[in-house]
């Protein structure tokens, strides 16, 4: 397999980061795991084809597989070339964006090679960091999209590229230069951006328990907290995405990926691109009617241009 050429590197070795959440998150036997991918993606509609971008849940499979699936269904492989995977950091704190260390990505269906030649344009603005292979094997938010982004592309296996993006604690500010430069990326149509997220957790053990008591039964507070922000979201509004966020805080642990995607879409609707976004799945992993309880919500949906 090649290996990147960015200069970064000290030596032509391969480096492979280690499907480290298979086993555990999802199976790590490639032909179940093809089963269970082909199984959900079979029971959906694609509507929204060819997404530019779609936003997914990253939790193990068992509890938002099915709803992934509403997402990945809107991927066109023929047309896809590049697929940037952004998503929070749960375990380092990060005030900007970091880079894998790493050529290749492993699966249980097959490896998936970074684009070493968009890394290193990445690399030149001076705006990222590199991670860790510990950190990039830590985190679940990018790996959790490598099996559905393998099974999604697997007619063109060869053809395209991942370029994985670890996206730290942003401020509005650097949400909107981040925003600006992957505006251009998002602008080319055989470029697919993912953009990793669930929704709220809601819970003791998440120390978060906002109830608006008006809504009946505390999942359906919920439910209506998470679609009030993803009606936003529909809206192409990163400002009104953040006041939100200030207002509710609600729990959604890809906030800072969203808040990228909305400012690179924004700035590319000043130049006169027309786009729209559409939530096509919600699923919370179980409906909590007492203080005792605790879940977590997902959501999936497509960016299409027009």
């Amino acid at each position: 397999m090649p290996s990147g050429g960015t200069g970064t590197k000290m030596s032509n070795r391969v480096v492979c980061r280690e499907a480290s959440h298979a086993g555990s998150w999802y199976t790590a036997s490639g032909p179940q795991l093809n089963a269970q991918l082909e199984g959900w993606l079979s029971q959906v509609q694609s509507t929204k084809r060819p997404a530019r971008a779609i936003i997914a849940p990253h939790a193990g499979y068992t509890y938002c597989g099915s709803c992934a699936a509403h997402a990945y269904k809107q991927v066109d492989p023929s047309i896809t070339r590049r697929i940037f995977i952004l998503g929070p950091s749960h375990h380092v704190p990060l005030s900007r964006c970091a880079l894998s260390s790493v050529d290749i990505y492993r699966t249980p269906l097959y490896d998936l090679r970074i684009d070493q030649k968009i890394y290193g344009e990445l690399w030149k603005t001076g705006m990222f960091e590199r991670m860790s292979l510990q950190t990039d094997e830590d985190e679940h938010s990018i790996e959790m999209h490598l099996p559905y982004t393998a099974k999604a592309m697997e007619s063109h296996k060869d053809e395209f590229t991942i370029i994985p993006v670890l996206v730290g604690a942003l401020s509005e500010s650097k949400e909107q230069e981040f925003g600006k430069l992957f505006s251009k990326y998002l602008a080319d149509p055989s470029n697919l951006f993912v953009v990793s997220s669930d929704f709220c957790h809601w819970g003791q053990r998440f120390r978060y328990s906002y109830y608006d008591e008006s809504q009946g039964e505390i999942y359906r507070s919920i439910e209506h907290l998470d679609k009030m922000g993803m009606s936003i979201i529909e809206q192409l509004d990163p400002v009104s995405f953040s006041n939100y966020l200030k207002k509710y805080h609600n729990t959604i642990c890809g906030r800072h990926p969203i808040g990228v995607l909305l400012n690179a879409i924004t700035e590319l609707q000043k130049n006169g691109m027309n786009m729209s976004f559409s939530f096509l799945n919600y699923a919370q992993s179980s409906q909590c009617r007492n203080w005792q309880d605790s879940s977590v919500s997902y959501a999936a949906g497509a960016l299409t241009v027009h």
